[in-house]
């Protein structure tokens, strides 16, 4: 994950932007730079690799000013360079960004055409220069600004600085945290409260589509639609932490708001967005092309992970999957053919029964990719191809965050499978990695729901029982959110596929059973619309999570509609996931549970 820091102050800037970008490196990170207003006017410093090496340069070729910005980069657009690393400028602006710009490549064209040249492969650099040519036909900095995010599509965090001004900051919010700290004369921004504690406990907490004008003594926020409001400002503790809650009641709420940022942090470590093209990262990979089979097994939630991605191997690789659940996988003695491979799917990196099934993999002669969260743990030193998911520490023991990024790794693999066995071609690879582009931003859609989702689960929280159905990539999505309930609310739940319905589960349903269906409209959506109608002859309460034209299509007679964005069908099961993490938090926090640390359960099992 990215990290951005922002200073207004009265010190030397430099030393405390460092200071910040500090606080935040658990969010991970391959390049750093800042830049500060010296005189009133730009000048920064980067640096490939860590902080230390920023802070070499520093040492070598000081930056005076009081005034600047700060980033640590995450290599989305283009690789992990000094060009390429934040702050990007042009004679007018300096600017930091955490997030992807969905639509830069007809943007840079743009720019290009009206003679500008980008020193850069990123998509940062190309709203710098937007807000450039804004200024340069007389705009004003602030519409600069408001007229560039009108451009921009995607989900992202913005922090601007201006020439010959030391005494303006502007930032903006869409989907990536942002936060700004008052201070006594002096004003911050921070993608957490984390790298703002040195300097301030007092805090804003900027809304999604926020945007703000900052100067010393003042903070002007606008809403998405150009509209002037107010946001509150909370006191934290200052903390030497590397988490914490920011404004929200639980780690896992906070974990559930990350996921457009994670998710689209963890897509770049394994698609290059500026040539629509699968890049898998080294050292290490996996020969999908010699493969006959491919073995996942995994635990919980990173269990359910690996069964959406049997139905993208399937059908994007043509390549055969068996998926085990990593308790039972050893045991059932699983022929193992050599120089074939498994892939391990675990948070911590150090589940048990998924080390247990990599080792005896490995003596079966396997190649060993692991999916994990914690990139020094043991099963990610025991396997031969580490596959990094980037959700940054996830304290919550009821996983969210984790999961939808290990899909986002599972996904890329599938893409590539698919163009290694020869199933896919360019233009596939092209729509796929263009459609996971697109993840991000409709997370950040489907986090707008909440309000909605959260009146319902006040029903779901006075029952004893919960069905969920889904069919296809929908059907793990559906065990993922009986999971869910069940862990942290306490009530029962299960998940079928929707077409079992009738073989058993249908004797359960009664006028008392909420049925949970995950559908959206996709070429198999007729099929669970038959289910649903099953359901609904026998009295079910149906509560049904589709996009608009299932909803047109859909039985009207349903106890409530969570209506999600339009999507390709390739990322339904990463948003969909969304409302279902959210329908189980709210339902566990009105009844009372502890909902970071519910009983029973521990955030690694490294017990068998």
């Amino acid at each position: 994950m990215c990290g951005i820091v922002g200073i207004l102050g009265k010190e030397q800037a430099a030393p405390r932007l460092l200071e910040a970008l500090r606080r935040l490196e658990y969010r991970g990170y391959d390049s750093a730079g800042v830049a500060t207003l010296n005189d009133s006017h730009l000048a920064r410093r980067r640096a490939e690799g860590k902080l230390a090496n920023l802070a070499e340069r520093l040492a070598a070729e000081p930056l005076a000013g009081v005034s600047g910005i700060g980033h640590t980069r995450w290599a989305t657009h283009g690789a992990a360079t000094e060009d390429n690393a934040h702050p990007h400028a042009t004679e007018h602006v300096a600017l930091v960004h955490n997030g992807i710009i969905e639509n830069f490549r007809e943007l840079r064209k743009e720019v290009e055409a009206a003679g500008r040249t980008p020193a850069s492969e990123t998509d940062t650099e190309i709203v710098a220069h937007l807000i450039s040519a804004e200024l340069d036909a007389g705009a004003s900095p602030t519409d600069a600004v408001r007229k560039t995010l009108a451009r921009l599509q995607g989900a992202f965090a913005l922090a601007v600085i201006f020439d010959g001004n030391d005494d303006l900051m502007i930032v903006a919010r869409r989907g990536s945290p942002l936060a700004i700290g008052l201070g006594d004369g002096e004003m911050f921004a921070g993608s957490d409260a984390i790298a703002l504690a040195p300097f301030t406990n007092r805090i804003i907490y900027l809304e999604d589509g926020d945007w703000a004008v900052l100067t010393r003594s003042s903070v002007r926020i606008f809403d998405e639609s150009g509209a002037e409001v107010e946001r509150p400002a909370t006191t934290t503790p200052a903390t030497g932490l590397l988490v914490d809650k920011g404004n929200h009641r639980h780690f896992m709420a906070k974990e559930i708001a990350e996921q457009p940022e994670v998710v689209g942090h963890t897509l770049a470590h394994y698609l290059d967005f500026s040539s629509a093209k699968v890049a898998l990262p080294e050292p290490g990979t996996i020969d999908f092309k010699a493969l006959e089979r491919l073995s996942i097994t995994a635990c919980g939630t990173a269990y359910y992970a690996g069964l959406v991605a049997k139905y993208w191997f399937e059908r994007l690789a043509r390549l055969p999957v068996d998926v085990d659940i990593a308790s039972e996988f050893r045991y059932r003695e699983m022929p193992l053919k050599p120089h074939g491979a498994s892939i391990v799917i675990s948070q911590s990196g150090e589940t048990a029964d998924t080390l247990a099934s990599l080792r005896y993999a490995k003596e079966a002669g396997q190649t060993i990719g692991a999916v994990v969260n914690v990139h020094q743990s043991t099963i990610a030193r025991e396997s031969d191809v580490l596959l990094p998911t980037l959700a940054g520490p996830e304290i919550g023991v009821a996983s969210t965050k984790a999961f939808t990024c290990q899909l986002a790794v599972l996904a890329s693999l599938a893409v590539a499978a698919g163009r290694q066995r020869g199933n896919l071609s360019e233009r596939d690879e092209e729509r796929l990695v263009e459609a996971l582009a697109e993840t991000p931003r409709m997370m950040a859609e489907a986090l707008k729901l909440e309000e909605q989702i959260e009146r319902l689960s006040q029903e779901i929280a006075s029952v004893h029982h919960v069905l969920y159905l889904g069919r296809g990539t929908n059907y793990p999505i559906a065990l993922e959110g009986a999971l869910k309930l069940k862990e942290i609310s306490y009530i029962h739940a299960e998940g079928y596929a929707a077409g079992e319905l009738k073989h058993g589960p249908i004797a359960l349903v009664d006028a008392e059973i909420p049925v949970i269906v995950i559908a959206p409209y996709d070429r198999i959506f007729d099929k669970t619309v038959s289910n649903m109608q099953e359901v609904a002859a026998r009295g079910g309460r149906i509560i049904l999570v589709t996009d608009e034209k299932g909803l047109e299509a859909a039985p009207k007679n349903t106890m409530g509609t969570i209506v999600m964005p339009e999507m390709p069908a390739t990322i339904t099961p990463l948003v969909y996931a969304l409302p279902v993490q959210l329908l189980a938090y709210h339902t566990a926090v009105f009844m009372g549970t502890d909902v970071d640390q519910p009983r029973n359960l521990a955030k690694s099992v490294t017990v068998e």
